[in-house]
């Protein structure tokens, strides 16, 4: 690994701030941790292909019904394009909410997986990137 030591890290942070956003992701070792400095770019291009896979489901009273397969987030509204709007107002709440608790939520094994879904919502530009994101597939009752 090409693991820089933090004190180089440290006499030399605005260098290596420079580097990161302008050259590369530094791979910093702190005795025996390991941590990668990276930019929002370069966060947004290891998920640029993460993509929220939702069941649809038209229900009776003619609402959709939208239900993310990776994480358990559903939203219902009127009709696709606004189940997908309130779908992805959900995602931003629950991203910011794994962040806020991220100790707690990477350390359970049931949303450990979400992080590639949560670091796509965090480095989002906008709300329409993730609407982009969300794809609907016919659900099955």
């Amino acid at each position: 690994m090409h693991a820089i030591c933090s004190s180089e890290v440290r006499n030399g942070w605005s260098g290596v701030m420079d580097s990161v956003i302008r050259k590369r992701p530094a791979f910093i070792r702190r005795t025996r941790d390991f941590m990668m400095l990276s930019s929002i770019e370069t966060i947004s291009a290891l998920v640029a292909d993460v993509k929220y896979v939702a069941d649809e489901f038209h229900e009776e009273d003619g609402s959709v019904t939208l239900s993310l397969r990776d994480m358990d987030i559903i939203a219902n509204s009127k009709d696709v394009l606004s189940a997908k709007k309130a779908l992805v107002q959900d995602i931003l709440e629950y991203a910011d909410e794994y962040y806020a608790e991220y100790q707690q939520y990477y350390a359970a094994p049931n949303r450990k997986g979400h992080l590639p879904y949560v670091m796509k919502a965090l480095t989002a530009k906008n709300p329409e990137e993730l609407e982009e994101a969300v794809l609907c597939q016919p659900g099955r009752n």
